[in-house]
């Protein structure tokens, strides 16, 4: 059964840093890109940020960028966000979720994109 497990969140004060992590189950991640997404309470689900199956091509959302990296090990079957320098908007449930097996190299941080979903875990940035 393909499944995907986010770990990592938690409070952190605002400037502080992160990483989450998307475990893989029942499959292996080398030909699915994965994407990372937040959705904060009262809001929709948005993208933040996404990963070719390879790892060359990579995407973020405005609100991210500089601040957020994702990378993906394929041997480990896990992707990470590595986030910076969070803000108090930052804070939601994220969620990774994937979608493949697809040939192309490239990804998209569009929630209809994506075909399996983890369960989220939260983050919170407050003092």
């Amino acid at each position: 059964q393909l499944q995907l497990v986010e770990s990592g969140g938690g409070l952190v004060q605002p400037g502080g840093s992160l990483r989450l992590s998307c475990a893989a189950s029942g499959f292996t991640l080398d030909y699915y890109a994965i994407g990372w997404f937040r959705q904060a309470p009262g809001k929709e689900r948005e993208g933040v940020s996404c990963i070719s199956s390879s790892g060359g091509s990579t995407n973020y959302a405005d609100s991210v960028k500089g601040r957020f990296t994702i990378a993906r090990d394929n041997a480990k079957n896990t992707v990470y966000l590595h986030m910076n320098n969070l803000e108090p908007e930052d804070t939601a449930v994220y969620y990774c979720a994937a979608v493949g097996p697809i040939a192309q190299d490239m990804c998209v941080i569009l929630v209809r994109g994506y075909e399996y979903w983890g369960q989220g875990t939260q983050v919170t940035v407050s003092s």
